[in-house]
C-alpha cells in the first residue's frame, strides 16, 4: 500500500464519491437505505476532513506557503460541509430537507474534491518530492487512526469551532 499523501487522500474521494453515487441512485423513497449512506458519508467526511486539516493542509502551507490562500479556502470549505454533515445527522432520512440538504453537501464536496484534485494536488506533487509525500502519507495514517467518525465527536467538534475563531 503506498503511503504517499495524495494517494492517500485520492483514495480517500473515491470511496467519498462511490458513496455518493449510491446515494444519489437509491430512489427517492429508500429512506432506510439513503438513511444508512448519509451515516457512511458523514463518516468517511469527518475522518477524511479531520486528516486534511490536522496534518496535510498545515504541512502543505508550511512547505509551500504560496498555497496558503488555496489552503485557507480548503478549511472554509471543509467546515461548510462539516456543518451540513452535523446538521444532516439530526435530521430523519423521512424529513423534508434531508435530501436537498444531502444534494448540497453532494454538490459542494464533488466542486472541492474536483478542485483538489485538478488544481491543488499537482501543485503540490510538483513541488514535494516522493520522500515528503510519503512522510506526509505516513502522518495521515496515523491520524486517520485516531481521527473522529462523527462530527459530535469531541474533536471533530474542536475543528468546527477552530474553524469559526480562527
Amino acid at each position: 500500500m503506498s503511503t504517499d499523501a495524495i494517494v492517500l487522500l485520492k483514495e480517500d474521494h473515491k470511496a467519498i464519491k462511490a458513496a455518493f453515487k449510491r446515494f444519489e441512485e437509491a430512489g427517492k423513497n429508500a429512506h432506510a437505505t439513503k438513511g444508512r449512506l448519509v451515516d457512511k458519508i458523514i463518516e468517511l467526511l469527518t475522518v477524511h476532513t479531520y486528516i486534511e486539516n490536522e496534518v496535510m493542509y498545515p504541512e502543505v502551507c508550511g512547505l509551500l506557503p504560496t498555497l496558503e490562500d488555496d489552503i485557507l479556502e480548503s478549511y472554509e470549505e471543509h467546515h461548510v460541509a462539516d456543518l451540513l454533515a452535523a446538521e444532516l445527522a439530526a435530521l430523519s432520512p423521512e424529513a423534508e430537507r434531508f435530501d436537498p440538504k444531502a444534494a448540497v453537501l453532494i454538490e459542494n464536496v464533488t466542486r472541492h474534491i474536483d478542485e483538489e484534485e485538478r488544481e491543488l494536488f499537482p501543485r503540490v506533487r510538483e513541488a514535494l518530492g516522493r520522500k515528503q509525500l510519503s512522510e506526509i502519507g505516513e502522518r495521515l495514517l496515523e491520524a486517520k487512526r485516531k481521527a473522529p467518525d462523527s462530527p459530535a465527536q469531541p474533536s471533530a467538534l474542536k475543528k468546527t469551532v477552530d474553524a469559526i475563531i480562527k
